[in-house]
């Protein structure tokens, strides 16, 4: 298949799309993962399993995803809701702000489409929290609509197999083979295929996302200002009211468990400015309340 490739590179068919796509069908449907957010007939679920998986693995998930649905089964429920019932269910997922964006976006929808989702990509861009790659996911496997999507086990796969001796691959180099690749129908199917060949690549083979230009290093979460601010949410969400002197008290014995020193006070304040600021939750007299 390199060789087929190469030569469309060179300018000869395009023979690697075929036998491209019939080992990745191949493959991928021998490792079919029969996750509860597949084949569904809800494009709001849908999104919402795209927004949870875009920096949390399957494994962490699978469960979470179904509590979601049945506390906020509908893009009206999620849009209803109080901020503190959905930070509360997020908790354990990591990256509050897809919560609050998602949130937003259901907020959205139930404003302009009738509680609806669009199918249309440039409007669904334009909600909170989804990019080009969440956008093209949710249209693939909501709507089966063809597009260029393009996340970690995807871009894996194309570089396992059509870059195998290159680092550093652009996402531009990418982008117009993923495309070539994309069939026109069941491309549901086409995507679920790639999705579980990439996760079989690299739970066998390694990461072979980390050869792409656009691959950094996750860093390390526990001490970060990312850490920090997850539990000072979390915090404010157990204890609604709490003050600026008890809210930091509270951070600092939480560092103490945890064998770090206090929070720096103009460090611990700007993360209070940062989250009241971003929506995630507001002051209330002396007190904080998401």
């Amino acid at each position: 298949m390199v060789e087929d490739f190469e030569s469309a590179q060179n300018g000869a068919s395009g023979a690697w799309v075929a036998a491209f796509r019939d080992k990745v069908r191949t493959l991928g449907g021998a490792l079919y993962r029969d996750l509860p957010w597949r084949c569904i007939d809800d494009p709001y679920g849908v999104l919402v399993s795209e927004v949870m998986l875009q920096q949390t693995q399957v494994k962490r998930v699978l469960g979470r995803w179904e509590a979601f649905m049945a506390l906020f089964p509908t893009i009206d429920a999620l849009a209803a809701a109080d901020v503190s019932a959905v930070l509360s269910q997020w908790q354990g997922l990591g990256y509050n702000r897809r919560a609050l964006a998602l949130k937003r976006t259901a907020e959205t929808c139930a404003d302009r489409f009738a509680g609806r989702l669009p199918e249309s990509y440039d409007e669904l861009v334009r909600l909170p929290g989804i990019g080009p790659a969440t956008a093209a996911g949710v249209r693939a496997f909501a709507f089966d609509q063809p597009g260029v999507y393009l996340e970690t086990n995807v871009r894996t796969v194309f570089l396992y197999e059509l870059f195998s001796d290159r680092d550093g691959v652009a996402d531009k180099e990418l982008v117009p083979l993923v495309q070539a690749a994309c069939p026109q129908t069941d491309v549901r199917g086409w995507y679920y295929a790639l999705l579980d060949y990439g996760a079989h690549l690299k739970a066998t083979v390694g990461n072979h996302a980390r050869r792409s230009a656009t691959y950094a290093r996750q860093s390390a979460f526990e001490g970060s200002r990312r850490q920090k601010r997850a539990e000072v949410v979390r915090i404010v969400l157990s204890e609604p009211g709490i003050e600026l002197e008890s809210l930091a008290a509270a951070l600092d014995r939480e560092e103490a468990a945890a064998g770090r020193s206090a929070v720096d006070r103009d460090v611990f304040e700007s993360i209070v400015a940062d989250l009241v600021r971003e929506g995630f939750f507001r002051q209330v007299g002396d007190g904080f309340v998401a």
